[in-house]
């Protein structure tokens, strides 16, 4: 079968289209036919390598898996052959800590991939591969943030950074589908243009507001907000503080612009703020998802469907940012 192989960290160029070996799924194990592939910014970091975290090489990325069952490892009768299915990217590694497909493990980009069916969550009729290829990691990630432990309520108001990408979009649509007051902050008129389509209330440009908590402050009348997603780190963490009401909170499950942020705990105590985190996701998160895609709550956002063989232009979309929504790979 065909795969992306990456031998080597480095750029774009590591990554090789090859001829492997098909998998054969054990006792236990399924195989699909892969569908459709979410890229991720993991997937980049699996590529470039990560300090302090060794990935071992040769190694196939992609953790976000739709695809259709094509055989039955000894024991399964969990599922079918023909069966649709979206995959948890979620593994437990033998050291009992949980891991993810396509950096932990093989993941995949590839033309068929087996997986323990413990891992498989059944694909309704009317939700595409693609759609539910856009689904574990960022908008999985998403939802642990706002609804399981952000406990999102009906009506709130809520500054989402970094709005534009995966995860920002998918929290767009899940604060939207409750009703609630949406500051959406990007970097571009053209991004800030498409947030607006997907319901935000209110565009907030990091170009033109670099002190964006000033500015949000300003629509509220002086008074923060009750939510704020900060998954960039870096120096936006005291703005963010700055962003919250009393009694507010902040949600956090990353730090793509740096894990130090400089910080001013006085307003934490002051304002009398949470500061609540969120790792990654679990299954019934993704099953939660699948009903609201299923039922059109939530639409997931692809920005770019591409071939096998374009796996590399798709880490350039997300790299250069030039990608608003979901990259989707199919093999």
């Amino acid at each position: 079968m065909k795969a992306v192989v990456i031998h080597e960290h480095g750029g774009r160029d590591k990554l090789i289209i090859e001829e492997v070996a098909d998998p054969v799924p054990s006792s236990g194990d399924i195989l699909i036919r892969v569908k459709a592939v979410g890229l991720n910014y993991l997937d980049i970091f699996v590529r470039r390598g990560m300090p302090g975290l060794p990935i071992d090489l040769p190694r196939i990325s992609g953790g976000d898996i739709a695809g259709e069952v094509v055989a039955l490892g000894s024991g399964v009768d969990s599922v079918s052959i023909g069966q649709r299915l979206l995959i948890d990217p979620a593994i437990t590694m033998p050291d009992e800590t949980i891991g993810a497909l396509g950096e932990s493990a093989t993941g995949g980009l590839s033309e068929y991939f087996a997986i323990s069916a413990d891992n498989a969550i059944p694909l309704p009729d009317d939700v595409t591969y693609e759609q539910a290829a856009a689904l574990p990691i960022a908008y999985g990630t998403a939802w642990r943030m706002l609804i399981t432990r952000g406990r999102l309520q009906v009506g709130e108001s809520i500054l989402i950074l970094g709005a534009s990408g995966g995860v920002g979009t998918g929290a767009v649509q899940i604060a939207k589908m409750l009703g609630c007051e949406v500051f959406a902050a990007a970097s571009s008129t053209g991004k800030l243009a498409q947030l607006k389509s997907l319901g935000a209330d209110h565009l907030v440009n990091y170009t033109e507001h670099p002190e964006f908590h000033r500015y949000v402050r300003g629509i509220r009348g002086g008074e923060g907000v009750d939510v704020v997603v900060n998954y960039t780190g870096g120096d936006s963490w005291v703005r963010s503080l700055k962003a919250v009401r009393h009694g507010g909170r902040i949600l956090t499950c990353g730090a793509t612009a740096g894990f130090e942020p400089p910080t001013d705990i006085r307003y934490i105590w002051r304002r009398e703020m949470d500061i609540l985190g969120s790792d990654g996701w679990r299954r019934q998160d993704l099953i939660d998802l699948l009903d609201k895609v299923q039922d059109g709550s939530i639409i997931p956002v692809i920005g770019a469907v591409l071939p096998l063989e374009e796996t590399a232009e798709g880490h350039r979309l997300l790299e250069d940012r030039e990608i608003f929504g979901k990259v989707i790979i199919t093999p």
